[in-house]
């Protein structure tokens, strides 16, 4: 207790609220700019166990918004890493580190075992799939998103609204920090406050973050935000699935407009998705890198085609050889 003296005096945590952490679940996805904040402070605050899931090893270029991780851990996995440095942080909070990829085929199953869910991945891919899951099995999910000079974190399902029901469309292209740039305190905030939203939910702490964005813009200085509590889901929301879930009997599309190799796949790009007829397929699997480009094209064929459509991110390690 006495390690978490400081907390502890607060009226929100106390004794009670202590054991409340010690007994916690959170799964974290994503060990980068955002999971490093948010898995120590939440290690910090004595949350019992912490699963960390990123497939991704430490490069040179992640440690200026990456500090937990050191020049001596180029080219190790990012969770392993991770999970050592909390190890000397807090030997008594268990980190289960996981070198994988975040996958609808797994999602499940990882959220099933957890109290609360953070989303630090940079992906559109996994940030519906995670969305999906917890609404599925009723967790709440941290998501969070920084970019350049700003970001934001909020608080969905578990009884809130989903992720799909604050982001119903999403942009025709998406930019990333090698593109866009990030510094490194701006993902920091954000990772730091998906920690406390993490705290406020396992607490059980009133007003619940759950329902609530949060942004903040370093080149303006300001913060601001949002409740969305009364966002209707969408109609059919377009489910994103593994690799290994693509059936004999579903068309497989490959919406990349670079070279691909796919196998048994035909090739279509986004912009012509309107000559896209299905016939008799008992399912359109839409196919991209990052799913992005696919969500977008189910969208557009949805309008012209009553059937079934299901997402594909070639991230997927079931498929890693593919360009």
């Amino acid at each position: 207790m006495s390690r978490h003296a400081r907390q502890n005096v607060l009226a929100q945590v106390g004794p009670q609220g202590q054991r409340r952490l010690a007994a916690g679940r959170v799964l974290i996805v994503g060990a980068g700019g955002l999971g490093c904040p948010a898995l120590q402070y939440l290690v910090g605050a004595g949350v019992g166990r912490i699963t960390l899931v990123d497939p991704d090893r430490v490069e040179k270029t992640n440690l200026h918004r990456q500090p937990i991780y050191r020049m001596d851990q180029l080219g190790r996995p990012k969770s392993l890493a991770a999970a050592e440095a909390m190890a000397a942080l807090d030997a008594d909070v268990q980190v289960a580190a996981r070198v994988e990829w975040l996958t609808p085929a797994n999602a499940p199953g990882l959220v099933l075992d957890a109290d609360v869910v953070l989303d630090c991945a940079d992906s559109f891919a996994v940030s519906l799939t995670l969305s999906d899951a917890c609404i599925e099995a009723g967790r709440p999910l941290i998501s969070g998103s920084a970019l350049a000079l700003s970001g934001y974190a909020l608080g969905c399902c578990g009884g809130a609204p989903s992720l799909r029901a604050v982001f119903p469309d999403l942009p025709a292209q998406g930019a990333s920090c090698a593109t866009a740039g990030v510094l490194g305190p701006v993902v920091g905030m954000i990772g730091a406050v998906q920690a406390q939203m993490a705290l406020a939910v396992l607490l059980g702490l009133d007003p619940s973050p759950l329902g609530r964005l949060v942004s903040f813009d370093a080149a303006s200085w300001r913060m601001g935000g949002f409740r969305f509590d009364a966002a209707p889901e969408p109609a059919a929301p377009l489910p994103f699935i593994a690799a290994s879930q693509v059936a004999p009997d579903d068309l497989l599309v490959d919406l990349r407009t670079e070279a691909a190799a796919v196998p048994g796949a035909r090739h279509l790009p986004p912009d012509r998705i309107n000559e896209l007829i299905p016939g008799d397929a008992a399912r359109v699997v839409l196919a991209c890198r990052t799913g992005l480009r696919a969500h977008n094209a189910g969208q557009v064929l949805q309008r012209h085609w009553p059937g079934r459509i299901a997402l594909l991110a070639l991230t997927d390690p079931d498929l890693k050889g593919t360009s």
